[in-house]
Parts: C-alpha cells; structure tokens; sequence
C-alpha cells in the first residue's frame, strides 16, 4: 500500500492510509451513543478523525502512540477535513518509515545554532558572552536544543524548532535593540535563553509530551537555574547582571494571566516579551496558512488564534496605475455580467 499523507487528502475522497495515532478519546454523542474522536497525524499534519461504530471495542485496542492502517472518507466539516473511519488495525512500528511521522524544520538546526555561537562571539559584555559560550557549547544542551520542539502544538511544534525560534528571536534582537536604544547584550541573552530550558519541559517524541519538570517546574524556572548553573563557574560573575537576567526569564511571557511569576519591569525585559511574542505569533500565521486547503481568499476558523486569517498576497502597485488601463479582472467580469444580464433579460415579454 502507497501511503497517502495528510496533507494530499482531499474532500470526499475514499482513502486507505497508514498514520500515527496522536490522540485518542471515548465520547458520548447526544443520543447516548459512543464514538471515537481521534487525531491522526504523520510529518505533513494532524487529521481529525471519527469512528461511529464499535467505539468501545476499538478503543480498547487502539491506544494513544500507536501506528495505524486506516480505511474510510474525507469529509468537510466546519471548513476543516474530518476523516470518518470505517475499518482501522494496529499495526507494528517496524512495518512504518518513522521519517514520514516525524514533522521536521524546514532549516538546517545544524546550521542555525552555528549562527547562535556566531552572533555570541562577537557580543560586548564580556560576563553575558562567557555565560551564553558556555551554556551553548554543554554537549547535552547543544544535543537536544538542534533537535527539540518549541512547543507542545501551537508555534514550531517540529523537530528543529525550538533552535529556529531561538535565532529568530536573537536576529530580531538585533534589530530592535537598535530602534529602542536599548542594551542589546541583554535583549541577546534574553531571546536565546528565555525558551531554551524546553530542553526539559518536552519530550522528544513523536507525540511531545510534558515532562514531570515541565508540569512541575516549567522552562520559565528552569531558565533561572540555568543562569545559576552557568554563571558559578565563571569567576566575579556580577550579581546586579545576573539579577537582570533572570528578571528577564521569568517575565517574558508578559503577563501573570499567562503564567509569568512576573509582568517585565525593564525595556529590555519588555523588548523580549514582545519579541517572543511576535515570532510566535506570525509564525502560527504562516503555518496556519500553509496548512489550510480551502479554496477562496480566507482559512477556516483557526481556534487558537480566534479568527480566519487572508491568505493571499496583500494588493502592491509599484507604479501608478493609469485612469485608461482597466484590469483584466475587471474586463473580464464586466463581460460577464453584461452576458448575465443579457441572458435574463432575453425572455422577458414587454407588454402594451
């Protein structure tokens, strides 16, 4: 059987398919009946799946991590795929390719976290140089920061992503700090650092999960106790600097509705939190774009950002446009209503 991936399923189409099981629940319908909400998954995507018939049989044999053999119909419904199952069997990871399972970066990790050591190098303050050197060259960090998540399911949520994050946070840094007049060496530290303990907070999975640090703890405290870690080895490390730092790690998500233990007291501080947010934010816009199969301008309803978002290029005139010059577009519909009109007006009986 020729696998067909999430994203090349297409509605009403009848489908046999190998997936991953990602999530798995027993539900109660209005009547009473028992269905199965199921999320299957490979590297292309997630597929809302449903099973109507034998929920209770099934679910005790189809877990949560398993890889399975599905049979049954795209539908669509409320603007997104739902796949309906009629026949589905368990079957074993040997019998699967785990690379068409695993949704990976589009950019080298490799090659973004040589650009984080690089941009380290040439920093100014000496102390926050020497602390980021020495946290990124560990040989556990830099293992699991090329390969982690940047998160559980919403932003970068794909082997290589966590580093992706990171540097585009650290490059935007850059920049802003320079707008905002701001110190850049803090702004530099707060971008790489502010996620990187995600290290701890996921796992590597297939299907990332929380860790017992991460429910307990958090990446935003762990972060703390990095600079910690890092900064005793290095000789007169400033207290006052360390301070800000971790002012930073424990304030970037910006408000103490989001879990922040504090609101951002600095610029710098603020400066991360916005940053953080913006990459996160355009980033879910992009995959939410690219994601979406809808014909037409606008996406389905995307729940965790709470709105539909325009998928297409924004109108750009690079030279004005001449008051004689009629768009084709505009010719084109033009003619089509007229034909219209034409066509309905021609049966119509003028009478005396």
């Amino acid at each position: 059987m020729q696998r067909i991936s999430v994203s090349n399923l297409t509605a009403k189409q009848d489908a046999q398919s190998s997936f991953y099981v990602k999530y798995i629940a027993l539900m109660s319908a209005k009547d009473g009946k028992k269905y199965l909400n199921i999320i299957l998954s490979d590297a292309t995507g997630d597929l809302e799946s449903r099973i109507w018939n034998n929920a209770e049989k099934i679910y005790e044999q189809i877990a949560k991590g398993s890889f399975v053999e599905v049979e049954g119909k795209v539908n669509i419904y409320q603007g997104r795929k739902q796949f309906v199952i009629s026949e589905i069997n368990k079957i074993s990871e040997d019998d699967v390719d785990l690379k068409e399972f695993i949704m990976s970066s589009t950019t080298d990790p490799e090659d973004n976290y040589n650009k984080l050591l690089k941009i380290v190098e040439g920093m100014q303050d000496v102390y926050i140089r020497d602390l980021l050197q020495a946290i990124l060259n560990d040989t556990e960090i830099a293992r699991r920061l090329k390969k982690w998540q940047a998160g559980k399911s919403i932003h970068h949520a794909y082997q290589g992503g966590l580093v992706e994050h990171i540097l585009s946070c650290t490059e935007l840094a850059i920049s802003l700090s320079k707008v905002y007049n701001v110190n850049e060496n803090y702004v530099i530290a707060g971008a790489i650092l502010h996620d990187i303990c995600k290290i701890y907070e996921l796992t590597d999975d297939i299907s990332v999960e929380y860790t017992e640090e991460g429910k307990l703890v958090g990446h935003l405290v762990k972060g703390v106790e990095l600079v910690d870690r890092f900064s005793f080895k290095i000789k007169d490390f400033p207290y006052q600097l360390k301070l800000h730092l971790k002012h930073i790690l424990l304030s970037h998500h910006g408000e103490y509705a989001y879990g922040s233990p504090k609101i951002p007291q600095t610029r710098e501080a603020m400066l991360v939190h916005l940053i953080d947010l913006m990459d996160s934010k355009m980033h879910s816009f992009e995959t939410a774009i690219k994601a979406d199969k809808n014909s037409g301008h606008w996406t389905s309803f995307i729940k965790h950002l709470d709105r539909i978002i325009f998928k297409e290029e924004l109108p750009f005139f690079p030279e004005y446009v001449s008051k004689q010059e009629v768009p084709e577009t505009k010719k084109k519909k033009s003619s089509e209503l007229t034909h219209s009109l034409a066509d309905a007006l021609k049966d119509i009986k003028v009478k005396n």
